[in-house]
């Protein structure tokens, strides 16, 4: 088996030039040799063509009427010459590709003008006889160089075509390694911007936990949650008050409402939703509440609020219970007292710094991210480009690597 080469890009440009020299370097020549030949082909009929050009407008100014129409055929077919050998410009880079794209042009060309030729020649006949002369001797020399051309080109020159390509798919890995070496760059200058960026958050969120975690706003915390607990814990006690009392707001918004006094009302919907904030406001005692449980006990005993038995019942009873028993006092002192820690929690100078703090490190936090997301989408772009370059050059690293099998018969493997 023969052995294969492992070679890097740059050091597969110069083994390769080095095994194709003795193969490419003669058959290019002769390519560069048959483009400058035809080249000269072209210039010497497209002289021929302005001859012809020349002459018949020379004709057509002296109006002779047995001349004058073959004159304008002549200056209109020599105008078509000129115009069609304007369009066939040759290849500056001599390449198989080029040079085939420009023989393929050059024998269309060929094919139109041989059939004007054939066409229009004898309708001009017997004039003109010297100039037709001249350029059918320049048109067929012509003929015989873009002949060879096209020989060459077809026969001898594609047989180089897939070594060409393998140099100039060479030269482009090269390229695209440059490219992905520099894409590697950016992408860590990216990550090196983001690593400082996300450190800075997690600086900041430690700093505001610790602040949080601090004396003045762990001990609001506590007293938030107590105060959670104890509005659960009331909400639960007056349970079987709920509906009652909403019945008794209907029943005093649209008449017959038992003696509902608007203080009483609007404290009625603050034990529905927050009965320590009812406990807080209410003075000792709570007599509001107390003054609306009568009211309620009344307009159960005269069923003016149409509950079923049962929920009276239970709406009584725990009604007695607050009445007789003074049940919700320890209740409203514990409602005041954690009401005036959170106030004066609230109030305190120190409190309000460190709120201050919390405030100030949570907007710079929030920059933060928002400059992070916009760096990691960007790093995104950039990975994805990374990735889907190396792939694109892993494929043009077998594309080459098959083409020297084929056309040198060695295994090369590049790194």
């Amino acid at each position: 088996m023969a052995e294969t080469l492992q070679l890097s890009a740059i050091a597969l440009k110069e083994w390769l030039e080095k095994e194709t020299s003795t193969t490419l370097s003669p058959v290019q020549a002769q390519a560069k040799k048959f483009r400058d030949e035809t080249n000269h082909a072209i210039v010497t009929l497209n002289d021929v063509c302005k001859v012809l050009l020349e002459n018949s407008t020379k004709e057509i100014e002296k109006r002779n009427t047995n001349i004058y129409n073959r004159a304008r055929a002549l200056n209109k077919l020599a105008d078509i010459f000129i115009e069609r050998l304007a369009k066939l410009p040759s290849p500056e880079q001599v390449t198989y590709d080029a040079l085939s794209k420009y023989n393929i042009e050059a024998q269309k060309t060929l094919i139109v003008t041989e059939v004007d030729v054939r066409n229009w020649f004898p309708k001009i006949s017997p004039f003109f006889i010297m100039d037709r002369r001249k350029f059918l001797a320049v048109y067929e020399k012509s003929k015989q160089t873009f002949g060879m051309m096209n020989e060459f080109v077809t026969k001898e020159y594609v047989k180089t075509k897939t070594l060409q390509e393998t140099v100039q798919m060479v030269n482009d890995l090269q390229n695209l390694e440059v490219k992905l070496s520099n894409l590697k760059v950016e992408i860590e200058n990216v990550k090196n911007e983001r690593l400082p960026v996300e450190q800075k958050i997690t600086e900041l969120e430690q700093r505001t936990g610790e602040l949080k975690a601090a004396g003045p706003i762990d001990q609001l915390n506590l007293i938030t949650n107590e105060i959670v607990t104890l509005n659960n814990d009331l909400k639960n006690t007056l349970r079987h008050l709920q509906k009652p009392f909403i019945k008794m707001q209907a029943l005093a918004t649209f008449g017959g409402g038992g003696g509902v006094t608007p203080d009483e009302l609007r404290m009625i919907n603050i034990y529905l939703e927050d009965p320590v904030e009812a406990l807080k406001i209410e003075e000792l005692g709570y007599p509001i509440l107390k003054q609306t449980l009568e009211k309620l006990c009344v307009m159960l005993k005269d069923d003016k609020l149409k509950l079923k038995t049962d929920k009276a019942r239970k709406a009584e009873q725990s009604s007695v219970e607050i009445l007789s028993k003074n049940l919700l006092d320890s209740a409203q002192e514990k409602c005041k007292s954690l009401s005036a820690q959170k106030r004066q929690l609230l109030a305190s100078t120190h409190m309000g710094e460190i709120k201050q703090n919390i405030s100030t490190f949570e907007d710079q936090v929030n920059q933060l991210r928002a400059r992070k997301a916009s760096i990691e989408a960007y790093e995104a772009v950039k990975s994805k480009g990374h990735q889907e370059l190396y792939s694109e050059i892993n494929t043009r690293k077998r594309a080459i690597e098959r083409n020297i099998s084929t056309s040198l018969t060695k295994n090369v493997h590049i790194t």
